[in-house]
């Protein structure tokens, strides 16, 4: 989910609620958050496919910026090079990805139904020189996941795999990546604190999306916590990410 700042350079707009699911109690804390650390620092096609996402009609569905920069962080820290995006969008965290693999980096297989969205932040990506990263497949992800799984080449060849997709689908993502992820490489799971609504009571009024959803993201929590082959860690960064490290 993206945050946009509006304003003038001079005048730094309050944070908008476009795509806003930070779950900081303070709408101010999180603009600091933001003003200080993470607009500062944001590289300039991301800024820009930033604030592209935020006149789309969809842009809730967005990467924040200062998740951006987490994953960004992330990929560095870990060394990834080979990497794979479920969930893509207009490519937000695709071009952080990309952006910080190496010169010798693999190719981000990056999977998602709409490739007409993708196109949106294509331009950019294809601007700041990395869109020879990228092998976007167009569709469903778990025929393609079925067919990789048969391919034992396949198997512990990802250092990396970022899943904001449909929440549906999160466990059925889940049974296949263990196998395609290395040991020692992270998947990071999207949404994993469901703007808050985990915690929320029966009766309270949640939109339908929302409410939806919800019981799949506690199924997915409560299963990634008994699962024995990842050790997890789940951060309130944006709508809270889950991160897996595969260790058997």
């Amino acid at each position: 989910m993206a945050a946009v700042n509006s304003g003038s350079d001079s005048q730094p707009a309050k944070h908008q609620e476009v795509g806003h699911k930070s779950l900081l109690q303070s709408d101010a804390l999180y603009q600091y958050i933001l003003e200080t650390s993470v607009y500062p620092r944001e590289p300039e096609p991301m800024k820009e496919l930033r604030e592209v996402t935020a006149k789309h009609p969809w842009n809730l569905m967005t990467t924040s910026a200062d998740e951006g920069q987490f994953l960004n962080m992330l990929l560095k820290l870990i060394n990834a090079k080979n990497t794979m995006e479920i969930g893509v969008y207009t490519g937000y965290s695709l071009l952080s990805t990309a952006l910080a693999l190496p010169d010798d980096g693999k190719v981000i297989l990056a999977l998602d139904i709409n490739r007409e969205n993708y196109e949106i932040g294509l331009p950019i990506i294809q601007k700041a020189g990395v869109a020879h990263k990228i092998d976007f497949r167009e569709g469903p992800a778990l025929p393609l996941l079925d067919e990789m799984i048969k391919d034992e080449k396949f198997h512990g060849s990802f250092d990396f795999i970022f899943v904001d997709a449909d929440k549906d689908n999160y466990l059925n993502y889940h049974k296949r990546l263990i196998d395609l992820v290395k040991i020692g490489g992270v998947i990071g799971y999207d949404n994993t604190l469901w703007n808050g609504s985990l915690v929320a009571p029966a009766d309270a009024p949640l939109r339908k999306y929302v409410r939806y959803y919800r019981d799949f993201v506690l199924e997915l929590n409560k299963a990634l916590a008994a699962d024995t082959r990842v050790e997890i860690c789940q951060l309130p960064v944006g709508d809270g990410i889950t991160l897996c490290r595969r260790v058997g």
